[in-house]
C-alpha cells in the first residue's frame, strides 16, 4: 500500500524470469497501434440517406483531387502494406485504394466509390461491410449538404469529420471541416480554428491526418468500445499473472503442473499476444 492505497493483496511474489519486462510492456502497449483504417464516404448535393452516398459510382474531380490530396492511390494487387482488411490477392475489395504512411503510421482508406458496387443491391452491403466497420469516417461534399450520423446504420462509427469543397474569391481550393461524433466520445484535438476553413496545404493534410487519429484513440474511450477494452484488458492481465507465475517457479526449479509445462520459452504470453 506504500506504492498504491488501492492494492489490497497480501503479499507480492518476486518475479525471477529474464524476459519479464518484455512481457509486462506486450501487456502495456497492446492498444497502441501504428495502424488505422478510416472510412471515405462521397456524399453527393441533395443526397440524405444511406442508401444514396453509398451507390454513388462517378467521383467528381473535386472528390479525386482530395482523394490525391489525403494520400497515394495504390494498387491492392500484392499490396505489401497494411491493407486494412482489403484483399489484395482475389480482387474481391476492388482494384485500387487509397493509402498513405503518415509519422511512421499506416493508413488505409476504405473509399467508398472504389470498393465493388453491386447491382440490385440497394444497401450496397459489399461497401458497407468495410466502411460500417471502421470507427472514424471522413464524409466528403461538392457543396454544402446536410449531414446527420444517423444516415449511416452501423454500431462501429463514432466520429465523422466532415470535408465541404470551397472556393476563394480568386478560386483557390479551400475546405471546410466540421466534425460530429457521438454523444460519449470525448472531445478530440486539434481544435477546429473559427472559422473552420482551410487552404489546401500540407498544414491541413497533416491537421486532418493527426484529427482522425485522435479521433479513432478517443472513440476507444466510448462506453462500447471501453467495456470491450476492460474485458480484453483483464483476460490478457489473468494470462500474464498466470505465465509470470509458471516461469518464476520453472526458474526456481519447483515442480509446475502437467499441463503447465514451457518447452524451451515457445508459447506462452508474449508469442500468443503476437
Amino acid at each position: 500500500q506504500l506504492l498504491c492505497e488501492d492494492v489490497n493483496v497480501e503479499r507480492f511474489f518476486p518475479v525471477l524470469y529474464p524476459k519479464a519486462s518484455q512481457l509486462i510492456v506486450a501487456f502495456d502497449e497492446h492498444v497502441i497501434s501504428n495502424n488505422f483504417k478510416f472510412g471515405v464516404i462521397y456524399q453527393k448535393p441533395g443526397q440524405t440517406t444511406e442508401e444514396e452516398v453509398f451507390s454513388n459510382t462517378v467521383e467528381s474531380q473535386g472528390f479525386l483531387e482530395f482523394l490525391d490530396f489525403l494520400g497515394d492511390k495504390i494498387q491492392l494487387q500484392d499490396f505489401r502494406g497494411f491493407r486494412g482488411g482489403l484483399d489484395v490477392t482475389r480482387g474481391q475489395t476492388g482494384t485500387e485504394s487509397v493509402y498513405t504512411n503518415f509519422r511512421g503510421k499506416e493508413i488505409m482508406f476504405h473509399v467508398s466509390t472504389k470498393l465493388p458496387f453491386t447491382e440490385g443491391d440497394s444497401q450496397q452491403l459489399q461497401r458497407k461491410r468495410h466502411i460500417g466497420n471502421d470507427i472514424v469516417a471522413i464524409i466528403f461534399q461538392d457543396e454544402s449538404t446536410p449531414f446527420v450520423p444517423d444516415m449511416i446504420a452501423s454500431n462501429f462509427l463514432h466520429a465523422y469529420v466532415v470535408v465541404q469543397l470551397t472556393h476563394s474569391a480568386t478560386g483557390d481550393t479551400l475546405y471546410k471541416v466540421s466534425v460530429t461524433a457521438r454523444d460519449d466520445v470525448p472531445f478530440f484535438g486539434p481544435p477546429l480554428p473559427n472559422p473552420a476553413i482551410f487552404k489546401k496545404s500540407a498544414e491541413f493534410r497533416e491537421f486532418l491526418l493527426v484529427k482522425l487519429i485522435n479521433a479513432e484513440y478517443s472513440c476507444y474511450r466510448a462506453e462500447k468500445f471501453a467495456k470491450l477494452e476492460e474485458r480484453t484488458r483483464s483476460a490478457l492481465l489473468e494470462s500474464l499473472f498466470e505465465e509470470l507465475q509458471l516461469r518464476s517457479r520453472s526458474m526456481m526449479g519447483l515442480p509446475v503442473g502437467e499441463d503447465d509445462k514451457i518447452e524451451n520459452g515457445s508459447g506462452g504470453f508474449l508469442e500468443n499476444f503476437k
